[in-house]
C-alpha cells in the first residue's frame, strides 16, 4: 500500500515562492496519477494541478496556471508543486493525492490516496 507524506509548507511573504514535496512509500508510485488539492469555498477540495502516471502530461486549474506547476519524479517516488508569486489568498492546507485508475482528474472523490496535508501561509 502506497502512503503519501507532504512537506515543504510554511510561512512566506506575498510574492514569494515555495516548493511542496509529496513523498510516496511503496513500489507502485509509477502506477498513480498524482495531483495537488486545497480546500475552496463551497467545495470539498479544488484541484490545483495534476499529472499522469509518467509525469509527461500535466494539467493546472485555469486560475492558477502560470503560478503553480506540478512535476512527478518516479525515480524518487516524489511529486512536487512549485508555487510562485504567492498571494495571501493562497493560504491553505495543501494535499497531495494519488489515483490508480482511469478517472476524471479534477474529482477529489476519485482519488485512492491522500496525504495528511501541509500548511502554507502567505502574509501580506
Amino acid at each position: 500500500q502506497v502512503q503519501l507524506v507532504e512537506s515543504g509548507g510554511g510561512l512566506v511573504q506575498a510574492g514569494g515562492s515555495l516548493r511542496l514535496s509529496c513523498a510516496a512509500s511503496g513500489r507502485a508510485f509509477s502506477l498513480y496519477a498524482m495531483a495537488w488539492f486545497r480546500p475552496a469555498p463551497g467545495k470539498d477540495r479544488e484541484l490545483i494541478s495534476a499529472t499522469v502516471r509518467s509525469g509527461d502530461i500535466t494539467y493546472s486549474a485555469g486560475s492558477l496556471k502560470g503560478r503553480f506547476t506540478i512535476s512527478k519524479d518516479n525515480a524518487k517516488n516524489t511529486v512536487y508543486l512549485q508555487m510562485n508569486s504567492l498571494k495571501p489568498e493562497d493560504t491553505a492546507v495543501y494535499y497531495c493525492a494519488g489515483l490508480s485508475r482511469s478517472a476524471v482528474l479534477n474529482s477529489p472523490g476519485a482519488y485512492d490516496l491522500w496525504g495528511q496535508g501541509t500548511q502554507v501561509t502567505v502574509s501580506a
